[in-house]
């Protein structure tokens, strides 16, 4: 692939060229060749070369790390909206899936995790008694890079042992052939939220970054089972849907 004087500007060219070497010559990872480099190799501008780069690492295909240079972007992981676990929504576009676990064992939840649970009693005073759930809080990787974080919630009346098991991988397996309860309903809502300090260091996003939030209440049957919260990176998860006109 040459530039050329056509009618397409120099950098649009040089950003299809790019886009190329990404889709056959290197991997999510692999480091572009640097500018002084490009510009030789194609007979263009610095300008040109920043412009073609810049439009790339907007699109979420190029990523640039400050004092390394710019490197290919990890593949978005989209999701149709549909009942499957992460690991299962990776393995379909064949990356490879893996945890790292921040946080597990029992706490007493928040008051919308024991509602959703049907824990939350009241005694005779009108005092709170609280009932102990399993807490699993896990950073989601593919291609070993951090995609989202998963702070979840699993009803311990049903799964009092879930602990036991590899959760490293998919919950949703565990719970289906472990204990019967396979995900069959979930109601999510998705909305913006502001990466924390903490949670920007996590998923290697400036602080204040745009991140997808997704909170899922799952049940099996007539068992509510899981409230997860989840926080995504933009340039790495994209939801789908498909919509359709009400037919009188």
């Amino acid at each position: 692939m040459h530039i050329s004087d056509g009618p397409a500007p120099k950098h649009e060219q040089l950003r299809r060229i790019l886009e190329n070497m990404c889709d056959t010559e290197l991997s999510p990872g692999d480091l572009l060749p640097g500018e002084r480099a490009l510009e030789e190799a194609y007979g263009v501008s610095r300008i040109t070369v920043r412009r073609a780069i810049g439009d790339l690492v907007a699109a979420g295909r190029l990523r640039r790390i400050r004092g390394k240079g710019t490197y290919v972007a990890p593949s978005p992981l989209i999701s149709h909206l549909q009942l499957a676990s992460f690991s299962d929504e990776m393995r379909a576009q064949r990356v490879t899936a893996s945890s790292k676990i921040l946080l597990s064992g029992w706490s007493v939840p928040p008051r919308e995790v024991a509602e959703f649970f049907g824990t939350h009693d009241v005694d005779e005073s009108g005092t709170d008694s609280p009932v102990p759930h399993i807490h699993l809080r896990r950073l989601r990787r593919g291609d070993g890079e951090p995609y989202a974080i998963d702070d979840a919630w699993y009803n311990a009346t049903l799964v009092p042992d879930l602990l036991e098991h590899d959760v490293y991988n998919s919950v949703y397996t565990l719970l289906e052939h472990n204990y019967g309860l396979g995900i069959t309903t979930a109601d999510q809502t998705v909305t913006a939220v502001q990466a924390s300090e903490t949670n920007a260091s996590l998923l290697d996003v400036p602080a204040g970054a745009a991140l997808l939030h997704i909170l899922r209440y799952a049940r099996s049957g007539d068992h509510n089972v899981e409230l997860c919260s989840s926080l995504y990176r933009t340039d790495r998860y994209r939801l789908t849907t498909r919509v359709e006109r009400s037919q009188p």
